[in-house]
Formats: structure tokens, C-alpha cells, sequence
């Protein structure tokens, strides 16, 4: 009853638009008041986990993605995956992904990947041929890659509230993303081999693909910079973000030279804003983890799990369906903060690895981006073109059922996550 009751409060008081920082802030409060009758731990609780040094990545990995989209860097990426694959039918589709996946490891960020590869990759799928909900379902389905390829924004606030390491999480969603990545490509050649009336533009040759590879090198090797030096030891995450960070001012000034103290004011300025979103929910989370651990709800979800003799699997089964039901009506940061502390204890009394979790999580909060009412990627698609909702939901369906079986293909199959974070060491 407990659960249902605080559940219930926290997400009638999302549903009425407050930010998700004073929904938690004010159910914490409330439980407080109840239960404790003043709310003096409150400060301690958000102190507590807000002097952490791993939450510098945050700011950090946004300062990269504000400076290389500033910087046009990102500009070259669709180039180059369109003159690289374009040429094949089916090909704009894989370009497309391509461009996403590799955006995605630059930004952290679903909405930021299908609004910048969404405005240069429709038009063009629509110029040779493609059925408009194709074009908008691959953008919107390309895009959510964000939030599984790292640096992932989610990754690093499911992380922080869980304890995980950064690290280890970023490492277990690079095999996930990629295998994704690569069931979308070939989706999108399979689908446009059965329309009619898709073109393909001429192959450009090697050298235009030599220079469109020569412009878009940058680009490429940000993501090796960052994942590399985290797999090879050579950075922690904290300092492979201001690694990342410094390369792209770097390539910005001396490379491109189209970035100068302006640009680095309203990245600077970009940057502080969303952090500070940000930051200000984990205080949110901070003080809802403080008052259910005092009403002893993580505590009580664990018993009743043990007492209908739930097994790891059964668990994580019933929490995905849940986290799908909820992904229809609230955002992923929301979910996280609700969810992981309740469940977090459960997970751990089960033998539950919270960074296989967290890679299901992630998935799962893809499809959050692509399904209604409330998919974020849907209403990013619809601004930028103006289609009918409808018209992008039927594209991004079959998105939808490839990542259910990517998430089943996941529970039954943990190494695929796992694998590369043990090869590097993490958890021995």
C-alpha cells in the first residue's frame, strides 16, 4: 500500500508539468512530514550525493557535444556516411543510422541526435523515393541510440544513483548499441528492397569518399578518444570527459577555425544550463531515496518479491514490462530516479548485476523515446517536418519491435553486456 500510495502521488504530481526535481522534492517532503514530522535530513541526503567528483562527467561530456555541434564538426558525418553507402538501395537508411550511431557517441543524447541527423537526412530520403514514415521512422529510431552508445546522459544519472561504475557502464553498451545499430541496417536495406519507387544516388567514387572521409575524420575519432583511453586504463571517466572536451575545443580552433570566444561563451553557457537541470534533479532523487529508505519501501518491494518466489529473471522481466508501461508517460530521467532506488536493493539481494540492469534499462528507455503519447523523438521528428504524428509512429514501429527482441535477446544473453566491461577489467 505504501508503494502504490508514494508511486501514485509522484507521478500525478509529474502529470501536472512540474519540473522532475520538485516532484521529487515535494513527495520526499511529504513523506517526511508524515512519517518524521520536520524534514531536517533532507540537506545531509542532497550534500551527500552531490560532493561526488564523478558528476564533473556531466558537464564535461556536454561541453563536447555543445562544441562540436557549434563547431559544424557534426555537419561532416552525414556526408560521409551518405557518399560512403548512399549509392546502395537502402543505402540513405544505413547512412542515416550510420551518421546517428556515431553522433550518438559524440552528444550522449537521443534528442540532440535525431533533431541534428533528422534535418540533413529526411529531406534527402524523401528527394529519392522513400515513403515519409520511412524516412521519419529511421531518424527517430537511429536516434535513441544516444541514449545506449556512450557518453550517455541516462548512463551516467542511472550510474550515479545506483552506485555503478561509469566505466564498466559505458563499456557494457557499446556491443548492445552496436549490435542495434547493425539490425537497423539491415532492416532498412530489407524494407527498401520491398518498396517501390526508391532510388539510389550514383556512387561518388573513391575520391569524393576519400575526402568526405578526410573532413569527417575528426568527428570519427572523438568517440575512440574518450572509450579507448577508458578500456585501456588511461583515463578515469571523469578525466576521459575533459579529455574529450579538450580535443574537441581543439579541433574546433585548429582544424575547422570556425570557433571563436563567442562560440565558447554559449557553449559555456549551454553547457551550464543544462547541467544545472541536472544537477538539481539528482537533488531530487537524493531527498526521494532519503524518505523511501526511511519508510522502509526498497526494504518492503524486496519481501514481497521473496515471498512470491521471484527469480532474477522473473524480476527483471516484470521491472522491464513495468519500465515499457511507464516509458508511455513519463521521460527516461523521471524513470530512472523513481525506479532505481526502490528496486536497487531487490536487484542486489537477487544477484541482479547492475550494469547488465542498467544496459536493459537503457534499451528499454529507447523505446520510451519512440512510443506514445509522450516519445520525446516523435514530437523532435514532427517539429522539424511538420508530419502527422501518426505518419511517425507507423514508421518507428518496426523500430519498436526490434528493440523488444533486442531487450529479450539481452536477458537471455547477459555477456553481450558484460563481456567487454570484464575484459577490461572492471569488477575483478
Amino acid at each position: 500500500m505504501t508503494l502504490l500510495l508514494v508511486f501514485t502521488g509522484l507521478i500525478l504530481l509529474l502529470l501536472t508539468g512540474i519540473p522532475i526535481f520538485a516532484a521529487l522534492g515535494l513527495t520526499a517532503s511529504a513523506i517526511l512530514l508524515l512519517v518524521e514530522g520536520d524534514i531536517d535530513g533532507l540537506g545531509d541526503a542532497v550534500y551527500v550525493h552531490l560532493d561526488k567528483p564523478i558528476l564533473s562527467t556531466i558537464p564535461l561530456f556536454v561541453f563536447m557535444a555543445q562544441v562540436m555541434i557549434r563547431a559544424k564538426v557534426i555537419d561532416d558525418l552525414y556526408t560521409f556516411a551518405h557518399t560512403v553507402i548512399g549509392h546502395v538501395k537502402g543505402g540513405l537508411g544505413v547512412a542515416t543510422v550510420l551518421a546517428c550511431t556515431i553522433f550518438a557517441a559524440i552528444s550522449g543524447s537521443s534528442v540532440a541526435t535525431a533533431l541534428s541527423i533528422g534535418s540533413s537526412a529526411i529531406p534527402q530520403m524523401k528527394r529519392f523515393g522513400y515513403a515519409e514514415r520511412d524516412a521519419l521512422g529511421v531518424v527517430a529510431a537511429g536516434g535513441t541510440l544516444g541514449i545506449l552508445i556512450p557518453p550517455s546522459g541516462p548512463m551516467i544519472l542511472y550510474a550515479i544513483v545506483s552506485e555503478a561504475s561509469i566505466g564498466a557502464l559505458f563499456l557494457a553498451g557499446i556491443v548492445p548499441g552496436l549490435l542495434l545499430a547493425l539490425v537497423f541496417s539491415i532492416f532498412c536495406m530489407i524494407q527498401a528492397r520491398g518498396r517501390r519507387g526508391i532510388d539510389a544516388p550514383d556512387w561518388a567514387g573513391w575520391p569524393a569518399a576519400a575526402a568526405a572521409f578526410r573532413r569527417s575524420v575528426w568527428a570519427l575519432l572523438a568517440p575512440p578518444v574518450v572509450m579507448g583511453g577508458i578500456y585501456f586504463g588511461i583515463f578515469t571517466a571523469s578525466e576521459a570527459a575533459a579529455a574529450g572536451s579538450l580535443y574537441a575545443v581543439l579541433v574546433a580552433i585548429l582544424v575547422y577555425r570556425s570557433f571563436g570566444w563567442r562560440d565558447l561563451w554559449a557553449c559555456a553557457h549551454a553547457t551550464m544550463r543544462t547541467s544545472m537541470m541536472v544537477f538539481m534533479i539528482i537533488a531530487g532523487a537524493a531527498m526521494f531515496g532519503h524518505a523511501i529508505t526511511l519508510v522502509r519501501l526498497p526494504v518492503g518491494v524486496t519481501e514481497a518479491v521473496v515471498s512470491l518466489g521471484l527469480g532474477p529473471i522473473g524480476f527483471v522481466l516484470v521491472v522491464m514490462g513495468l519500465i515499457f508501461v511507464l516509458g508511455m508517460f513519463l521521460e527516461s530521467i523521471a524513470i530512472i530516479l523513481i525506479t532505481t532506488p526502490i528496486l536497487l536493493p531487490t536487484m542486489i539481494s537477487l544477484g541482479i548485476d547492475p550494469i547488465w540492469y542498467g544496459v536493459l534499462l537503457m534499451i528499454n528507455l529507447e523505446l520510451a523515446m519512440i512510443t506514445p503519447p509522450v516519445g520525446m523523438n516523435l514530437f523532435v521528428i514532427k517539429g522539424i517536418t511538420g508530419a502527422p504524428l501518426g505518419t511517425i509512429v507507423r514508421g518507428a514501429s518496426p523500430f519498436v519491435a526490434i528493440m523488444v527482441a533486442g531487450l529479450a535477446v539481452l536477458v537471455a544473453v547477459p555477456e553481450l553486456a558484460t563481456w567487454l566491461p570484464a575484459l577490461a577489467g572492471f569488477g575483478r
